[in-house]
């Protein structure tokens, strides 16, 4: 069975899914034909989208589907994964209305934690609310889950572990470049937590961002699509960083329980080198966007102090996005004898210019320590970058046994001219060193 062998794989790695119960099978569907669809040559909101002609037996299925998945994996496996209900049902994916969407939630979630008990379920997987009509939604949606009748149990109010919705940027081309929408994400995702911090209930509930995303289709290539060019190179790294540290301070302005956010990234099989589909890797070769992922998996849990003079305020982020001086930041973490500090060089436009002098210095160490072992980590334009070692070679679209390897070497994290020993005086450090316009360096100073 197909889905046994998506969830075993899962398994085997140790990934905790997101399980998206969805879509609507055709035996279950109110309008069946056409089911398959042939996006983007057609439409795409074809009879998969649309309600169940029995909820019942729609019930009935999500039911056994997650008992299944429960008896396959066991209760300590199971626990640990969230469930979802639909995806953006705001728009042409769900073709019912609003409140038969609200009926299929409350439906599932009673089928879902009648099969196990201890299911973390959520929604609505809405589109982003700086749109007016997903703003809209989402606030009827919440509405529901406070004060409205069930459909599955009859009583007031329905069951929501998590909240969450689909904020995108907006990437343009501007005739010879890409000028990322950076600012159109962060305005969905800061409307979004201000109508989860108007409703007393909801205000600490987890917020999933459930795709989080420089733009909104992942299956548009970059060839017929030239705004998407950012997904080859660092840029699309460096987007990520800054929108993660951009979220960190919308939480806590508005206080509210942010959980984590999730790429709609995939693996586009059968398709040449760097097509510029969103991926974290292409043809089985890593893009820089993964090792980005990686220097903040090499981050501690406990964040420290930092600040930085070449930092933009959030809220010009937010609003106008970075399209005048970059925005050159960090984030720091410490664990046992060791600081990690995230730096990055941002900017909306992808175009070259000249690199950032980086003056770093590391306060608080302890006083008896004398020296330590630097490790320098680079994401650039050479650096952690398969895409310019495809380019040096010619960009084939075939690569040979060869060239394979050499790709598959230049995808890794890589380090800037180091380990190396650094002096420790008097409980501090002094490091510098020049960083890339759209450059990512993580140092690690363990001691």
């Amino acid at each position: 069975m197909i889905v046994d062998r998506i969830f075993d794989t899962f398994r085997v790695t140790g990934v905790k899914p997101l399980v998206e119960i969805g879509f609507m099978p055709q035996a279950l569907s109110t309008h069946p034909n056409p089911y398959r669809h042939d996006f983007p040559r057609g439409d795409i909101y074809t009879g998969w989208a649309y309600p169940p002609n029995d909820f019942q037996k729609w019930s009935e299925l999500v039911f056994q589907f997650v008992r299944h998945l429960r008896e396959r994996y066991g209760d300590n496996e199971v626990d640990d994964w969230l469930w979802e209900v639909w995806n953006e049902p705001d728009i042409g994916y769900w073709q019912g209305t609003r409140e038969e969407y609200f009926k299929l939630y409350d439906l599932t979630v009673a089928a879902t934690t009648r099969a196990l008990p201890n299911a973390r379920i959520g929604g609505p997987e809405t589109t982003g609310p700086g749109n007016a009509r997903a703003a809209e939604f989402l606030r009827a949606f919440l509405e529901h889950c406070s004060h409205e009748k069930n459909f599955a149990t009859g009583a007031i109010g329905t069951r929501l572990d998590f909240i969450s919705f689909h904020p995108k940027g907006s990437p343009t081309w501007q005739g010879d470049h890409v000028q990322m929408g950076i600012s159109h994400q962060l305005e969905a995702i800061e409307a979004g937590f201000k109508i989860v911090a108007s409703f007393p209930e909801w205000k600490n509930t987890p917020i999933i961002l459930g795709e989080s995303d420089p733009e909104g289709c992942a299956a548009c290539s970059a060839q017929a699509n030239p705004q998407n060019l950012y997904r080859n190179g660092p840029l699309y790294g460096a987007y990520t960083v800054e929108t993660l540290r951009n979220i960190l301070d919308l939480a806590r302005v508005e206080r509210i329980n942010f959980a984590g956010a999730v790429t709609w990234a995939f693996e586009f099989e059968d398709q040449p080198p760097f097509a510029g589909f969103r991926e974290l890797a292409t043809d089985g070769i890593d893009k820089p966007v993964l090792n980005a992922f990686r220097m903040l998996g090499l981050l501690g849990n406990e964040r420290v102090r930092v600040a930085s003079s070449g930092a933009l305020r959030y809220e010009e982020v937010v609003h106008r996005g970075v399209r005048g001086q970059p925005d050159i930041d960090a984030i720091a973490t410490r664990r046992d004898r060791e600081i990690d500090i995230l730096v990055w060089n941002y900017h909306d436009e992808d175009v070259a210019f000249p690199a950032a002098s980086i003056d770093l210095g590391i306060h608080g160490l302890p006083i008896n320590v004398k020296r330590a072992v630097l490790e320098h980590f680079r994401v650039d334009s050479i650096h952690s970058n398969a895409f310019t070692a495809w380019q040096a070679m010619g960009s084939p679209g075939s690569p040979a046994i060869g060239q394979y390897d050499l790709l598959a070497r230049a995808s890794q994290l890589q380090l800037l001219n180091s380990p190396e020993w650094i002096t420790i005086r008097d409980g501090g450090a002094r490091l510098q060193f020049l960083l890339p316009r759209h450059g990512i360096s993580l140092l690690r100073v363990v001691w």
